[in-house]
């Protein structure tokens, strides 16, 4: 056994959950050869600075790396960056490269992410119409944030919100268009959304809900000079930021036959429909064991937790996947934490209240509490993250009285 030939896995990817998986293997001592393929130049590194620290400025390029390249490199595992695979052949277990070269796999694990949706509309291609989603793209949005200048953000997500808070600490006159009636409708019950919604408009946020775009107008020399809206009318503009939500990148995976629909179909163990091909992070639709349909979640901690799956499934270990899937969003000084997902809750409970400094949404179904959204509150996170995941039944006055402790309520559990 001692001189049986390397087996070779190769990871197509560079975002947060390629790299877990290539820190996890390192960790792991993983004995076959690992080759991470990345399109970007830069190392696996993680996305959600690109928003907030990162485009104000705060921290280096540097620091986004989950690891340096060299601790990769130097452990025995190859980075191939720079390059995009463009093409498996499962039959014969290659896969095809941009640089015309061809790389050989026992086993290949698809980390590929997301990519921005775009907006199909009139002068959508004009100058100075920004997406936010790698390190390139920060950069040049933050080229552009000087103060002073009108940037229009189209859509009022967390990205979309943490670019607003950074820009107008920067000094730039920002102005948020919302289709939906709320902000972040998709992922937070109304209190939330309307905490977030004062907070901004304090800050100087122009916020305008139930806003649809529906074009762009050019200025001087095919730069942007407004957004048009479906309403009549046009907001002016220097800049504008487009932050409509992101398409999992499943292009390859399609071409090659593997099962699709809205992310690379996987189950508990990362496994695609092919035993050689394991898909993480994003660009997956997987069976998590903690839910009954199959989910495809946005999130580091989704990334993370698949990532570990995946190594303990190439290891020849059995560790299904199902986390709670968690959130956060920073926000000028609020620390937004989010356990569990509210869509289908029939029961909110608010603990404490939008003007203290901290509060919480706890969600619940049926009495269990399915989600909670802490505002400025970490042990209502922590404790939310114990009760969503044992799907425990609570009292809804006990998670409302300020005068029950909220650790109280687990108490015998861990709930880190």
């Amino acid at each position: 056994m001692a001189n049986q030939q390397k087996e070779t896995t190769v990871i197509v990817g560079g975002g947060h959950a390629a790299g877990a998986l290539l820190t996890t293997l390192l960790q792991k001592k993983y004995q076959q050869e690992v080759i991470l393929v990345g399109e970007e130049p830069h190392p696996p590194y993680q996305r959600p600075p690109l928003s907030k620290n990162y485009l104000a400025g705060e921290v280096d390029q540097a620091s986004l790396y989950l690891k340096p390249r060299s601790v990769y490199e130097n452990a025995g595992h190859q980075l191939r960056l720079g390059v995009r695979a463009e093409q498996i052949d499962r039959d014969n277990r290659t896969i095809s490269l941009s640089d015309q070269s061809t790389l050989k796999y026992d086993r290949l694990v698809l980390a590929t992410g997301s990519h921005v949706r775009s907006l199909n509309a009139p002068g959508a291609d004009l100058e100075g119409i920004y997406y936010l989603h790698d390190i390139a793209d920060s950069d040049a949005l933050r080229e552009e944030l000087l103060p002073g200048k009108r940037l229009v953000i189209v859509g009022g997500g967390y990205i979309g919100l943490e670019v607003a808070a950074s820009a107008t600490k920067k000094g730039v006159n920002v102005t948020v268009l919302e289709a939906a009636e709320r902000l972040m409708q998709r992922v937070t019950g109304p209190e939330i959304s309307e905490f977030f919604y004062t907070k901004h408009s304090s800050a100087g946020v122009d916020l305008r809900l139930n806003t649809a775009v529906t074009g762009f107008e050019a200025g001087d020399q095919g730069h942007v000079a407004g957004v048009t809206l479906a309403s009549g009318g046009t907001v002016p503009a220097d800049i504008v930021l487009v932050s409509a939500g992101v398409v999992p990148e499943t292009a390859l995976a399609e071409a090659a036959g593997l099962p699709c629909d809205d992310g690379i179909i996987v189950d508990e163990f990362t496994r695609t429909e092919d035993p050689a091909i394991l898909a993480i992070g994003d660009c997956t639709r997987h069976r998590n064991l903690f839910f009954e349909k199959m989910q495809r979640l946005e999130s580091v901690a989704n990334a993370v937790d698949q990532a570990r799956t995946a190594a303990a499934t190439l290891m020849g270990e059995e560790k299904p996947y199902n986390s709670a899937p968690w959130f956060w969003s920073n926000q000028y000084d609020v620390r937004l934490q989010m356990v569990g997902l509210s869509q289908h809750h029939d029961q909110r409970v608010l603990r404490g209240s939008p003007e203290d400094k901290g509060f919480a949404v706890f969600y619940l179904r049926d009495g269990c509490v399915i989600a909670v959204d802490a505002v400025n509150l970490p042990i209502a996170f922590m404790v939310g993250k114990t009760l969503v995941q044992q799907r425990r039944q609570v009292n809804p006055e006990m998670l409302k009285d300020p005068d029950i402790e909220l650790k109280s309520l687990v108490s015998g559990q861990s709930i880190n």
